[in-house]
């Protein structure tokens, strides 16, 4: 059965502490063996159009090289957005082969459908990514008084989100998202309004990369 005429979210999956659910069909793969050294994985080939669930409440969705450059990731993103079930990150491997179909992601994954978006430059780092989110996860759940002290995996996928402008660099990532909230408030931002938060060079730069240009 195609993977576009599943269920998109498997409902009622629960992710005990510590684990990362996965698609069988990373078994042997790069990405599955970086996880496998510092996680423990469970493979389940139910889980409808997401690859990992690192909480029971989070969905990834990992966007191969061949799926930028073929563009053949949109009716799938777009199904899940239509879901609405739970959030969803999409990680996005951006290589010298693909990076030049990056932007075109950034804008349909992020603009519009909302969803936050991880470029990574291989399985392997897509790996220590996944890694990060199941610790994190798993620390909020055995630890809810640091819960303030961490950001959670959707913050750290929307500053990365806000990262992937080129030329804006982390610290101006940061003051925007401090500022705006959401990567669709910066897109609505007025010029004037980016220029007294990052200066006039960089807001029209962003202006000009979300499809604004002044």
């Amino acid at each position: 059965m195609s993977h576009l005429t599943q269920t998109s979210i498997k409902s009622g999956i629960n992710v005990p502490i510590g684990h990362l659910i996965v698609v069988p069909k990373w078994k042997n793969s790069d990405l599955s063996t970086t996880l496998q050294s510092s996680i423990q994985v469970l493979y389940d080939d139910n889980l409808g159009l997401i690859d990992f669930y690192p909480s029971s409440n989070t969905g990834v969705v990992y966007i191969t090289e061949a799926e930028l450059v073929t563009n053949s990731y949109r009716r799938r993103l777009a199904k899940l957005r239509k879901a609405n079930k739970i959030p969803i990150v999409v990680i996005g491997e951006r290589t010298g082969t693909s990076s030049q179909y990056f932007c075109s992601l950034q804008k349909f994954c992020v603009m519009e459908l909302g969803f936050s978006l991880i470029p990574v430059p291989s399985q392997k780092e897509a790996g220590t990514f996944l890694a990060q989110m199941v610790h994190v996860e798993g620390h909020k759940e055995t630890n809810p008084f640091t819960k303030k002290k961490r950001s959670s995996p959707l913050d750290q996928a929307l500053l990365a989100s806000v990262k992937s402008i080129p030329k804006l660099g982390e610290v101006k990532s940061r003051t925007l998202l401090e500022k705006f909230g959401s990567l669709q408030a910066i897109s609505k931002a007025s010029i004037q309004e980016l220029t007294a938060v990052v200066g006039k060079a960089s807001a029209e730069n962003i202006r000009t990369f979300l499809g604004n240009p002044s």
